[in-house]
């Protein structure tokens, strides 16, 4: 991935930049919305840790917790949401980590949503979501738990 320079228009968080990890978790071998997504957060002024395909829920834990990351992005378009996002969020858990923030985008069926969010998933972005809605999201999720003004 090429680096873009930080918008002015954008400034970084005052308690420092927002650290986002992308995540595959799964099987899944279509990363595309991880890179556009990816992108579109560093395009945001934010910093972009991608794992690449494959990764277990224990291997993403593991992930967040040596990048200390305020942000698990995760990509899944494979129909095993339902197994391995409530995995990834019990291992963040079990890692220490209930305050990073958990967002899932992919191909989610719309009564899934309720157990992914139940299983402590901050929002689950579809098909049509625009990556400046997702930026946004993002950036006021972790300000909010950083007790920061957005």
């Amino acid at each position: 991935m090429e680096s873009r320079p930080v918008m002015a228009s954008q400034p970084p968080a005052a308690g420092g930049r927002i650290r986002v990890l992308v995540a595959k978790p799964g099987m899944d071998r279509h990363d595309r919305g991880a890179k556009v997504i990816a992108r579109a957060y560093r395009d945001a002024g934010m910093e972009v840790i991608y794992t690449g395909l494959h990764q277990s829920p224990a291997q993403i834990a593991r992930a967040a917790l040596e990048e200390d990351v305020d942000v698990v992005a995760l990509s899944i378009l494979s129909g095993a949401h339902n197994t391995l996002i409530p995995r990834v969020c019990q291992a963040l858990r079990e890692a220490g980590l209930d305050d990073v923030v958990v967002l899932v985008g992919g191909v989610i069926p719309a009564e899934d949503v309720p157990g992914l969010l139940e299983a402590g998933v901050a929002r689950v972005f579809g098909p049509g979501s625009s990556t400046e809605e997702i930026v946004a999201f993002t950036r006021e999720q972790v300000l909010r738990r950083r007790g920061e003004r957005a």
